[in-house]
């Protein structure tokens, strides 16, 4: 997510002063006794409640200024589970001059019940300008002299652009989930899940986005021009019944095998998942019957991490390979975007491309119905202090991600001709399908790469701020070079 939350990295050290309240840091015995072994760093123990607010700001060309609170609550106990924590609250809202909002609140403990992880997440999202660029990755072009705007119109071209809302569409997102887990044994779990996702999507509200922008200038909206999004419902290639979205109830149930040292920052072991979540549709007034359009379906996804010191814990090798595919049923290509996970930690995952799977990749550039993904990074502890009674430190960590579709849309060449040039006649329009696809199967599993570097300040071990750039191999991903993400946590 381009330019989001910069500020915050600023506005961080002086607000960090808050979460000494509650705290019980002891000049003696156990609070200041190191963890130590001959493979790690000494930590000191942290015990009680830690909690602060810190501000969320941020400012956006096409979703105005966004500000916000958001709160990382923990509960240390007695310090027996450090760095972990017996249960922790995470409270954000914030929203925007544009309408973009984010309204969430999760729960999550791992030792509050016996033997079980628990956690608790209801979010929402609404997203007046969500990106769209068509299905199955490369096969669908991206033209970016259509929709690249500048202020200044000798860095843009004039006569290609057509709108900065060309590869968008309106999206407002939902989710209530529960997720829990029972140990079987130190490493096995197994895990179950329920929950609903709620989409309510159609074109972007230009009335609302043009708000104070005069009608002459380049930067207006104009609400006549067509968007990738419209141009695929009339080509009939989003499906009536999936056009403005839908409630779906799912049930997920799975393994896992953790061997990690810690949560947060893992500096070494295994995690690995498999689980299937079934996915169901129903008739609504405003959405019609997505049951009787197919969209009840099963899905298979696998994540395998894996943690290797390098040097004590100040230089860790961290992969993960993960995959996600249809096994039964039909899918509407708005929940094709959502990637599943067994335990909510980041306000939403999103796949393939963008700050959660592909940094440096447009966000949901790889579109399609299966994909497996890798994100590789040497993760380097660099300096060590202590502030505001806070334990922190600063890391850096260069990394690599690619990703490719394993299930692909079938978009047949001479269907997609004779649609397109239907429409033509009929809407009185002069689309070219080759300005949009390529029809090379060899376009479909070309793998899509981008490599990058970030910043961590990790306080307590368990409160890391994230601040990662990344650019794309190709520009048919993306042409940007700045592609910042200030974000909560490590990626995995």
């Amino acid at each position: 997510m381009r330019c989001k939350q910069v500020i915050l990295l600023f506005l961080l050290l002086p607000t960090l002063a808050a979460y000494s309240a509650g705290s019980s840091i002891h000049p003696h015995g156990k609070d200041t006794a190191a963890v130590a072994s001959r493979d790690t760093v000494p930590q000191k123990i942290k015990k009680g409640w830690n909690f602060g607010i810190l501000p969320d700001v941020s400012y956006d060309a096409d979703l105005g200024f966004q500000g916000g609170v958001l709160t990382n609550i923990y509960d240390y106990g007695d310090g027996t589970y450090y760095p972990g924590y017996r249960q922790m609250f995470f409270f954000e809202a914030a929203y925007s001059t544009k309408h973009y909002g984010t309204l969430r609140f999760n729960y999550d403990t791992r030792h509050l019940i016996r033997n079980h992880h628990l956690t608790i997440d209801a979010t929402y999202l609404p997203d007046a300008m969500c990106d769209f660029y068509g299905y199955n990755g490369y096969q669908s072009k991206y033209q970016y002299e259509w929709h690249h705007w500048s202020k200044n119109p000798a860095n843009m071209d004039t006569i290609q652009y057509v709108s900065r809302a060309f590869y968008k569409y309106r999206r407002d997102f939902f989710r209530l989930c529960a997720d829990i887990d029972r140990n079987l044994s130190p490493h096995w779990k197994v895990n179950v899940g329920i929950g609903v996702l709620g989409y309510m999507t159609g074109r972007c509200d230009f009335a609302r986005l043009n708000a104070n922008i005069l009608k002459d200038s380049l930067r207006y909206l104009n609400p006549d021009i067509e968007c990738l999004y419209d141009k695929y419902i009339r080509w009939g290639l989003i499906d009536p019944a999936e056009s403005n979205g839908g409630w779906h109830p799912y049930l997920r149930f799975g393994a896992v095998y953790d061997s990690r040292d810690q949560q947060a920052c893992p500096t070494q072991g295994i995690y690995t998942d498999a689980f299937f979540t079934y996915s169901a549709a129903f008739r609504t007034a405003a959405f019609g019957d997505q049951a009787a359009a197919g969209f009840n379906h099963l899905r298979f996804n696998f994540t395998f991490r894996h943690y290797v010191p390098v040097y004590r814990n100040r230089v860790v090798f961290a992969y993960r390979i993960g995959t996600q595919n249809i096994l039964a049923g039909r899918s509407p290509y708005y929940l094709n975007t959502y990637l599943n996970t067994l335990f909510i930690q980041r306000v939403l995952y999103e796949g393939l491309g963008g700050g959660n799977s592909l940094r440096g990749v447009l966000r949901n550039r790889i579109l399609a119905k299966g994909y497996a993904y890798t994100n590789i990074e040497f993760r380097f502890r660099l300096y060590d202090f202590d502030l505001f009674r806070q334990h922190f430190y600063i890391g850096l960590n260069p990394f690599f991600d690619m990703g490719i579709i394993t299930q692909p849309y079938e978009l047949d060449e001479s269907s997609i001709r004779e649609r397109i040039a239907q429409a033509n006649i009929r809407d009185h329009t002069s689309d070219d399908a080759d300005d949009f696809f390529s029809f090379r199967k060899s376009d479909i599993y070309r793998p899509h790469l981008s490599a990058g570097i970030g910043l961590k300040i990790a306080m307590n071990e368990n409160f890391v701020l994230s601040v990662d750039w990344a650019a794309a191999f190709s520009r048919q991903d993306s042409r940007d070079y700045t592609n910042f993400y200030v974000k909560m946590g490590y990626l995995f």
